[in-house]
């Protein structure tokens, strides 16, 4: 495929329906090259490399029988090696995305307009900022602009009605915009270290009412004799992975009802990336009861799925905030990203954070209601967020906080 019709340079773009048809090295030299993409200061970002993103492929959680049908844009340099890419996938529904557009989808068809098709340029299942539009370091700066003219023309020749970049970095949502589309903003709540040092640093900058609760959800989240198990690499065996999905099944089908990922994809990315992998594991009795998994990047860990057949009071918080806090810190690790939503994670330490994604929508007059709707609704995400900084829980002092009266 050609991106001139889409009046960008003439650069070759290419599609690959998969994976499997793009050496990993490859990839990874323009999703993980080593230095930060544009408005990112994560160095490596497990979601984009080859491995996770084949292992949705591998183990069919991705495909077209799951309305994902990978389509991904690729760009030849003249050296032979690849010089730019992004994972594209056509969507026949809008499930798994955590942009939601179904509103959308439902007023255009109400109109007598056809939705789907409509290209998605995201990682499956995962509400994390990262690349999208993915370049390797040197590589000419046409490249870009090949990538987000391909965008164009593939929209075009299937006759999809609309291309969504989520989650994706500033820079590169001003790059989308300046070529016609539609910015959206969200927010996301991530524990930023700002020098705590360890745990207690971390509480003792927070206002005494606020980290005399956190203490207290810790204790009783273990209170009934419950421990804690950290496992990474090849610590995590396929007995833990089965522990694991049992959790997310359990849990997963009672939130949104058909949980996303399968047994085989758990297996895969131990294989793959297991060092990249922090299995956070709650026993009772030497019996697993919950888990979270986490993935870690270069400067932040990030934490997706959660599960447990056992319920007690505080013990997600325990296992999917305060762990991954306290990993941070042991770590070295600047940021904790838990996934999408949840005003509770105020409370415990999080900060608001904008959220970027881009919209290219082909009919102009869905367009110019599309363009109205998301002008209101910037104006909500910022007043919320000026409301959200204003409710944190740390000391308002200079950060030299004590740690009296606990």
């Amino acid at each position: 495929m050609s991106d001139r019709a889409a009046e960008t340079p003439p650069v070759e773009v290419r599609l690959a329906q998969g994976l499997g048809a793009v050496a990993a090295a490859e990839w990874n030299a323009c999703a993980n090259p080593g230095t930060p993409h544009p408005g990112l200061d994560e160095t490596h970002n497990p979601f984009v490399s080859h491995a996770f993103l084949s292992a949705l492929e591998d183990s069919g959680c991705v495909g077209s029988r799951t309305g994902w049908s990978p389509a991904h844009l690729l760009v030849p340099g003249a050296d032979g090696r690849l010089a730019a890419a992004a994972p594209c996938y056509l969507k026949s529904h809008s499930m798994g995305e955590y942009v939601f557009d179904s509103g959308w989808a439902d007023a255009y068809e109400q109109a007598g307009g056809r939705y789907y098709p409509k290209l998605q340029v995201a990682v499956p299942f995962t509400p994390v900022s990262g690349p999208r539009l993915m370049v390797r370091p040197g590589a000419p700066d046409e490249a870009r602009a090949a990538l987000i003219g391909g965008l164009k023309a593939l929209r075009t020749q299937i006759g999809a009605s609309s291309t969504h970049v989520t989650f994706l970095g500033e820079p590169d949502c001003e790059a989308l915009a300046a070529r016609g589309y539609l910015v959206r903003t969200d927010k996301q709540f991530h524990w930023i270290d700002e020098g705590f040092g360890d745990f207690e640093g971390f509480l003792a900058a927070l206002a005494s009412r606020k980290r005399k609760a956190i203490r207290r959800e810790r204790r009783e989240a273990l209170a009934t004799g419950i421990t804690i198990e950290r496992l990474r690499g090849r610590e995590i065996t396929e007995a833990h992975w089965d522990a694991f999905f049992a959790f997310y099944m359990d849990t997963g089908s009672r939130k949104w009802g058909r949980p996303y990922l399968n047994r085989r994809f758990f297996s895969l990315i131990g294989e793959r990336m297991a060092e990249r992998i922090l299995l956070v594991i709650a026993k009772r009795d030497g019996r697993p009861i919950a888990g979270a998994i986490n993935f870690i990047g270069d400067r932040a860990l990030y934490g997706r799925n959660w599960g447990c057949i056992e319920d007690h009071p505080f013990l997600h918080f325990e296992v999917c905030y305060y762990q991954a806090i306290d990993f941070a810190l042991a770590h070295g690790l600047a940021r904790v990203e838990a996934g999408a939503q949840g005003e509770h994670k105020l409370a415990r330490g999080y900060r608001p954070v904008t959220t970027f994604s881009a919209h290219d929508i082909a009919d102009p007059g869905f367009r110019r209601a599309v363009a109205d709707y998301l002008k209101r609704e910037r104006g909500y995400v910022a007043a919320a967020q000026a409301e959200y900084e204003g409710a944190m829980p740390y000391r308002q002092d200079s950060g030299t906080a004590g740690r009296d009266d606990d």
